[in-house]
């Protein structure tokens, strides 16, 4: 996969997302990856999941013009649940990254949106790396993949323990739109470039 962000904080992270979706993938062997990596200033990454020289885009920023088939350049992308927010202001657009896939392969794309979802539903269940056996068996992938959540939470725990890794330990109210809701329902933004 390819991995595209903008600090070496986000990249870790970016880094540790792909390293997940290998351990679910491939039985608990995060280290099945080839990490190419992308500059952020122009398209190659996209151009390169374009035409199928990756299969993954981490830290690939949510953009109006690379989803909703908006560029006859590129034949459109699926966006997993954004992995990391920015901290810009509310007048501003929000920046959102997450996995990257094309849109055309829409049970991959589901797969993998599922690793990240995997890593919110852990930390929401208190469950870390040590309780990775404790995620629930998927079999919607087929009888291969029944394991894949708890590989994935195996390998990189839940989604506290990847930001802290790449942030450092940071108290919830300082991670700004990176706190997960309390209440149990999901993080709601407006996407970036839609905003009139």
């Amino acid at each position: 996969g390819g991995v595209l962000a903008t600090s070496d904080k986000l990249v870790g992270m970016s880094v540790d997302y792909c390293h997940t979706l290998a351990a679910a993938l491939f039985n608990g062997n995060f280290e099945a990856v080839n990490l190419i990596p992308f500059s952020a200033s122009d398209n190659s990454s996209f151009v390169a999941l374009n035409h199928g020289e990756i299969d993954v885009l981490a830290g690939g920023r949510i953009e109006k013009r690379f989803d909703f088939m908006s560029s006859p350049t590129f034949a459109g992308f699926q966006f997993s649940t954004p992995f990391y927010y920015g901290n810009e202001t509310a007048s501003d657009d929000v920046s959102f990254f997450s996995l990257a896939t094309r849109e055309d392969d829409v049970i991959f794309s589901s797969f993998v949106n599922c690793v990240v979802l995997a890593t919110i539903h852990a930390m929401e269940n208190g469950m870390g790396r040590e309780q990775g056996r404790q995620m629930p068996l998927v079999s919607i992938f087929g009888s291969d993949f029944n394991w894949a959540l708890r590989d994935a939470i195996s390998y990189s725990g839940s989604y506290d323990q990847i930001y802290s890794k790449n942030f450092g330990v940071v108290k919830e109210e300082d991670m700004g739109r990176n706190t997960l809701n309390d209440i149990g329902g999901p993080q709601i933004h407006s996407f970036p470039g839609i905003s009139p």
